[in-house]
């Protein structure tokens, strides 16, 4: 099934909570802007102090009277993730909706976090599998409270399709290659967001994970990153003509906010566009799921492994007052 959805068909999002990481710019910020239209209180996760800083300014310029709040957030330092998450859950409000949307895509050479994981797995990944780990108490105070059920979205990739986890060199250390270990990172965030799913169910649980992807969308991932002149000026091209051709900024974060707001959304679910092989369109619906995303064993051992790398560990309600 899939409709012709936009932004129209969202409820109000009055009272809401909403994190939504790398929402300075692209899908982040065009998913920020239409929930604060909708009255949702949206938190800007963001790396950039600076950058961020300058999209809440245009966030507010575009939406007086805004409920908007800024945060520091690096995914690529598990201590700016503990010392986030601690300053959240200090406050003791609930979180509605968290959206792991922040990525790293494709540097041509092979960099690593402050916690010197290859930056790719690092932040994509282990980034976002920690901060959804250490949120948990805000996510089930939401569900606690609030009759609608706290979503986790996670952005994948229809670039999933053709990677594969190699536990062998996780981290690309044996061999770099750009987009292999791209590919790696987002099926990871494909198979994330099941196994968490299958983990809340299996506690009766009514936080819900599911996943979305934008088809190929005209992001920052196109015009930044460490590259020299010529191959950003290359790859801003490809993102004009990606624009033009394929989806917008705000057309491709129609299935984040579906995901995130729709009644029609399954525990579970993986949504994107239903344009010319998913890579286009503002029908969304469904998306398609490679089979190695569907492999339950390695699932499992790639959220142990998580796990281990970040020494944090989900513990959910049901876990903690057993």
């Amino acid at each position: 099934m899939h409709t012709r959805w936009t932004t129209d068909d969202i409820a109000p999002q009055t009272g809401k909570r909403v994190l939504i990481t790398g929402a300075n710019s692209g899908i982040g910020y065009h998913a920020a802007l239409t929930l604060m239209r909708k009255g949702a209180r949206v938190i800007l996760a963001c790396r950039d102090k600076r950058r961020a800083e300058k999209a809440l300014a245009r966030l507010k310029a575009e939406v007086p009277g805004a409920n908007a709040e800024l945060a520091i957030l690096d995914l690529a330092s598990l201590a700016s993730v503990r010392s986030f998450a601690q300053k959240e859950l200090a406050e003791q409000r609930r979180l509605d909706i968290l959206v792991n949307n922040a990525g790293v895509m494709a540097p041509p050479k092979r960099l690593e976090t402050n916690d010197g994981f290859e930056l790719q797995f690092g932040t994509n990944m282990l980034g976002h599998y920690a901060l959804t780990a250490l949120l948990m108490p805000a996510l089930e105070l939401a569900a606690a409270e609030s009759p609608d059920r706290p979503r986790i979205v996670t952005i994948a990739s229809i670039a999933h399709k053709q990677g594969r986890i190699d536990f062998d060199d996780l981290q690309s250390e044996k061999h770099y290659s750009p987009m292999q270990s791209y590919r790696q990172s987002k099926l990871a965030n494909l198979m994330f967001a099941f196994e968490l799913d299958r983990r809340l169910r299996a506690a009766n649980s009514r936080v819900m994970s599911v996943a979305a992807h934008p088809g190929v969308a005209n992001t920052n991932l196109f015009r930044s990153g460490d590259r020299s002149a010529l191959s950003r000026a290359a790859r801003s091209l490809a993102g004009r003509v990606i624009g033009v051709a394929l989806n917008s900024e705000s057309a491709g974060a129609l299935p984040t906010l579906y995901a995130a707001t729709s009644p029609d959304v399954d525990d579970g679910g993986y949504y994107g566009p239903q344009g010319f092989l998913e890579a286009r369109g503002r029908r969304i619906g469904e998306a398609s799921v490679a089979k190695q995303a569907m492999d339950e064993l390695t699932a499992q051992r790639l959220w142990q492994v998580c796990e281990s790398l970040t020494q944090i560990r989900f513990h959910l309600q049901s876990e903690r007052t057993a």
